[in-house]
């Protein structure tokens, strides 16, 4: 598994090296752009505007516009040239409760692996951190950002969440509407939940539309009809109350049979 980010939390005067690797991974099935016409593949060059010419990554460079078509040029050597060891480290600013961070903060997750020298370091701090049941709010410097993080124990290490700032959080288009609802469909709602109610194992969830898919292009390849597939009907629901008093029904009968 590749490395994704290197360095070391600094935990008061304490530091750890460590290294950041990718947590998730994309399984989606990719798509080409082909031409209509012939289905030859539509490709997208970088073209020096000046000179007409394509331009290779060698000879790209990183350049500021701060004015119309007047730019600065900054080298990966002067990005690393004002970085201080703070921003090197995955700075410790406080600890908290894992409930006071909102989900919508939530960007990317890396799995955290000491390196050679901070294992037992490493294992404190994720021992402390899990007895006592906090996450801690780092930042550290990424490419040429400085990235928000919380640091998290899990059951077996540390898991480091990378977070947005408050102002690339989108406010809601509108407020959402709060519709009066009576004791008796909220009672039967909670009474839905509880059916409902079982412990979260990821290993029992699949992508189905991907598997759908993954068959539809085996059927296009082989030259088979492709035959979508049965819609469920809805049932003869006309009202709220009913619908919760159904749901509950079906999701016992499900829980029974499972």
């Amino acid at each position: 598994m590749a490395v994704s980010h290197k360095g070391a939390i600094s935990f008061g005067l304490v530091h750890i090296p460590v290294a950041l690797h990718t947590a998730t991974q994309d399984n989606d099935i990719r798509f080409n752009q082909l031409c209509k016409s012939d289905h030859s593949r539509v490709r997208y060059k970088k073209v020096c505007s000046g000179c007409g010419k394509e331009a290779t990554e060698d000879e790209i460079v990183k350049g500021f516009a701060y004015e119309k078509d007047q730019y600065v040029v900054v080298t990966d050597e002067e990005f690393e040239r004002i970085k201080t060891e703070k921003d090197r480290s995955l700075q410790i600013i406080h600890f908290t409760d894992l409930s006071t961070i909102d989900p919508v903060y939530y960007e990317k997750s890396y799995h955290v692996v000491p390196e050679a020298g901070g294992e037992k370091a490493f294992s404190l701090l994720w021992r402390a951190m899990k007895e006592e049941n906090k996450v801690a709010i780092a930042k550290t410097v990424m490419g040429v950002s400085e990235t928000l993080l919380a640091i998290m124990p899990t059951e077996t290490g540390l898991l480091v969440e990378k977070l947005y700032y408050k102002d690339e959080i989108k406010v809601l288009p509108r407020e959402s509407i709060q519709a009066g609802v009576s004791d008796a469909e909220l009672a039967v709602a909670k009474q839905l939940i509880g059916a409902m109610d079982k412990p979260f194992q990821p290993e029992l969830y699949h992508d189905e539309y991907q598997a759908r898919l993954r068959a539809l292009i085996q059927d296009k390849i082989a030259g088979r009809e492709i035959v979508a597939p049965a819609e469920e009907k809805p049932g003869n629901i006309i009202d709220l109350m009913s619908a919760l008093q159904q749901s509950v029904k079906e999701a016992d009968a499900s829980r029974r049979t499972s």
